[in-house]
């Protein structure tokens, strides 16, 4: 990648969804790119250098820990600061009970949306600290804020990444680093296709109560505002983060059982 007056931003899981959106968004507002995805991104690519950005790509599983040092490799690789990455990449288990699920498929999730996230946040935030400048955005979610029947190892995966989130805040509160989490509710991507939840309310109507595009427009604009978390997007998804501060958790377990239950077994 040339140098250029540009600043250089990462964003992980770029190839679709709330990843991809993020991609253009950083592009939009005068980032040169790395991104990284499971699949071939050049497609994103093209789009994201017709909005004027230099783009890098890497295709990679980061549920591999040899993949998540290629990614942090081909980051040096460009020899370039860098100012802001968002650590996206993730995947949900669902359609069944906890005894029901794959387990083979729920340790997968572990690898991807836990250990990864460690792995690349270690190599990110020592980077960063000896610059004593960057951004960090970590795609959370409102589920990381409830317990979540049907979807019991998702949840507690991004329960994780949220305290994660906030401990590092704490702990570079002083550093020239900022650490946001974007929290986004039921959002329109292939997330609860792939996470065989079609047959349940999340998959067929919930997640149409979020836009990606504009999940990823807040989730820019709060880690570039060097806020400490953010709700996305839509007005229902904030309310229900502000007021789940104060339900006690047996409510919202069922509150969220309705909602991740599949319809063929009730």
């Amino acid at each position: 990648m040339e140098t250029t007056n540009r600043p250089f931003a990462v964003v992980t899981g770029a190839s679709s969804g709330i990843g991809y959106e993020l991609a253009r968004v950083f592009a939009k507002n005068g980032f040169d790119l790395l991104i990284t995805a499971e699949n071939d991104l050049r497609t994103v690519a093209r789009e994201l250098q017709d909005a004027g950005a230099q783009v890098t790509t890497l295709q990679a599983d980061l549920a591999q820990h040899d993949e998540v040092e290629k990614l942090w490799k081909a980051i040096q690789a460009t020899g370039r600061p860098l100012e802001a990455i968002a650590i996206n990449a993730g995947v949900g288990v669902g359609g069944g009970t906890f005894a029901e699920t794959d387990l083979q498929a729920e340790l997968n999730l572990i690898q991807l949306n836990v250990t990864s996230t460690i792995h690349l946040s270690k190599r990110v935030v020592r980077d960063m600290l000896s610059r004593s400048a960057g951004r960090i955005l970590f795609t959370s979610s409102i589920a990381g804020t409830m317990p979540t029947p049907y979807q019991a190892v998702y949840g507690a995966s991004k329960a994780f990444v949220q305290s994660l989130s906030q401990s590092l805040r704490h702990e570079l509160k002083d550093s020239g680093i900022t650490v946001t989490a974007l929290q986004p509710g039921p959002t329109d991507t292939n997330f609860f296709h792939r996470a065989g939840m079609d047959d349940t309310r999340l998959g067929t109507e919930g997640k149409y109560t979020n836009n990606p595009a504009e999940v990823a427009q807040q989730g820019f604009d709060a880690l570039m505002s060097g806020e400490d978390h953010v709700f996305a997007s839509s007005v229902k998804t904030k309310i229900e983060g502000e007021l789940g501060k104060f339900m006690p958790e047996s409510l919202k377990a069922k509150m969220h059982e309705k909602q991740a239950e599949p319809k063929s077994g009730t």
